[in-house]
């Protein structure tokens, strides 16, 4: 395998684009929070198919780097697993509407193959989500999306203003953190 690092150019390019990403990310937890019920509907939507645009424009310029260094197709292709693609414009189809019937309790569906599946998956986040129990990973993830927000706003304070008591902590440590970080050294 070729071993030549990725042109500067293109790695701030893909940079910039996970950054975009990642504040999306933030931004989504964030509407999901019960302070903002009036317009989790519509900006969880937007902030998500924002971070999911993001991301396709670095995948897409990075294919199209390949592409023009020699690549082929069936391996740019490959790479990135376009048989995994769903486009946003068709909408929810079968299998997520499957998966939120098992999100809501809604009764199994008749298919055994993939639908029943998807409508498990969802049976399983319900019954996650019935448990007082925290996921850590995904703890740590929202912690640190919320305190990256808030150290690049100045605006820590506000964490306990819309965060449940451990998440705001968590979050308030990564910013901690991350300020101790960008200090010059003593």
């Amino acid at each position: 395998m070729d071993k030549t690092p990725m042109p500067e150019p293109l790695r701030r390019a893909i940079h910039q684009f996970v950054s975009e990403a990642v504040l999306n990310c933030q931004e989504v937890l964030r509407y999901t929070e019960p302070d903002m019920a009036w317009d989790w509907k519509r900006m969880t939507l937007y902030r998500a198919a924002d971070a999911a645009d993001a991301l396709d424009m670095a995948s897409l310029l990075i294919a199209a780097y390949l592409q023009d260094a020699g690549a082929d197709s069936e391996t740019i292709h490959s790479y990135m697993q376009s048989k995994q693609q769903q486009s946003r414009s068709q909408g929810p189809g079968r299998q997520h509407q499957a998966e939120l019937d098992g999100l809501m309790g809604r009764p199994t569906p008749e298919d055994k193959g993939p639908l029943s599946t998807r409508h498990s998956f969802g049976r399983n986040h319900a019954k996650a989500a019935q448990t007082n129990e925290v996921d850590p990973q995904e703890q740590l993830t929202a912690g640190c999306l919320h305190g990256l927000l808030a150290k690049l706003c100045d605006d820590v304070d506000s964490l306990d203003g819309y965060l449940p008591p451990q998440a705001a902590a968590m979050a308030r440590r990564v910013a901690d953190t991350l300020e101790l970080l960008s200090s010059p050294p003593a």
